[in-house]
């Protein structure tokens, strides 16, 4: 492909996740991106972001990647991803698509080959890898300031409108169309980020609940996971979209020379104790010194969506692959696929017997007759 100065981007999608982007890099222009065109099949959202950002907008989905953009980001519900990054990867337009990668292991496996077959960039707009604080735990943790990591907890509660659960015609949080519930809608943002952290997974128990009586078609809106990572930490992940609070984000992680503490409703999100002879404070609990960008819900989002949009740019313009690469995206699926089929199966469930479960039977297949595996806890509640 030739080379080029500056990457043009086009959206397709023009829900809420769209303004995460778009408002990100208002805040801070970058001369190496600037968005340009923008394809919804809803005329309304279309115009309005598009007449909001001074986007072409397209009502032809052909068109749109015959234009002048180099690269597109790709906001729509999850079962469309796979289908979408083949027809834009075939166009010649590098892919950020938004998580998680895709529903099952096969679209994933789709997605890799038609990108790699194009010769095309693409990454998975995981936010998590890319939060300021993400990113300075990662380095504290290279660095062995915490030392080995043997035990970890993290939570994320969004809460959403109840009609997003309770209206079946909405795709999010549905079998079909968005790949279950939180353990696939938020889950797998917890999950990119531990494995970042912590390696490989060995084995997963999951619990899914729904707090509200929601339609045969949606998937757990509550949710608990124990992981354990081959390095021997045990981990737990709280997930909810019922809990009435501002979105938030939180991780423990407690290792044998110190302690990590984040939580994204801090003004400064972490807190550090480390034996550690190089660490700021030893011995102590402290704060970085050093600034990190960092703003309660939603400037987290934008942060992040900003720092991932650059990131990528920049591949393309220095032609090098990703850091995190599809492959990394799709293991966190492949976890969050783990956790559906130890709920399925009522007992901790191995990556070997999961990967044995995806050869036989493919992983469309696990959550197939999920509906009774989910706890019904709203028939014991009193909203």
């Amino acid at each position: 492909m030739d080379a080029i100065e500056q990457v043009k981007f086009g959206i397709i999608g023009c829900g809420n996740a769209s303004s995460y982007h778009t408002l990100g890099i208002k805040k801070d222009p970058n001369p190496n991106i600037k968005f340009i065109a923008a394809y919804d099949i809803n005329d309304r959202n279309l115009n309005r972001v598009s007449k909001r950002n001074k986007l072409t907008a397209f009502t032809d989905f052909d068109k749109f990647l015959q234009s002048d953009i180099d690269a597109v980001l790709l906001l729509v519900p999850h079962f469309l991803h796979a289908e979408l990054t083949e027809k834009i990867a075939e166009a010649g337009k590098h892919v950020l698509c938004e998580k998680p990668m895709a529903c099952t292991l096969e679209e994933c496996d789709r997605m890799i080959e038609a990108t790699k077959k194009a010769g095309v960039k693409f990454m998975i707009a995981e936010n998590h890898r890319f939060l300021p604080a993400h990113q300075y735990i990662k380095q504290i943790l290279d660095k062995g300031f915490i030392g080995d990591i043997f035990l970890a907890r993290t939570y994320e509660g969004a809460y959403c409108d109840p009609q997003e659960f309770l209206d079946p015609e909405f795709w999010h949080f549905t079998f079909d169309k968005g790949g279950g519930g939180v353990v696939m809608d938020q889950g797998v943002h917890k999950v990119a980020m531990l494995n970042w952290f912590l390696g490989k997974v060995e084995s997963a128990q999951c619990w899914c609940s729904k707090t509200l009586k929601s339609p045969p078609n949606k998937g757990e809106d509550t949710a608990i996971i124990l992981l354990r990572y081959k390095s021997g930490a045990v981990v737990s992940i709280s997930l909810s979209s019922t809990t009435v609070h501002p979105l938030n984000n939180s991780t423990e992680l407690q290792g044998t020379k110190g302690t990590i503490y984040e939580d994204h409703s801090w003004e400064n999100p972490l807190k550090i104790f480390s034996s550690h002879s190089e660490a700021e404070k030893k011995g102590e609990f402290y704060s970085p010194s050093i600034p990190i960008e960092h703003g309660a819900y939603p400037q987290y989002y934008t942060i992040s969506a900003r720092y991932e949009d650059r990131y990528f740019a920049e591949c393309i313009l220095k032609d090098r692959e990703p850091e995190f690469t599809p492959e990394q995206a799709k293991e966190a699926v492949a976890v969050v696929l783990l956790s559906y089929l130890s709920a399925k199966n009522g007992k901790i469930t191995t990556m070997d017997e999961f990967r044995n479960f995806a050869k036989q039977k493919g992983t469309d297949k696990i959550l197939k007759d999920f509906l009774p595996v989910i706890q019904n806890n709203y028939k014991n509640l009193n909203w």
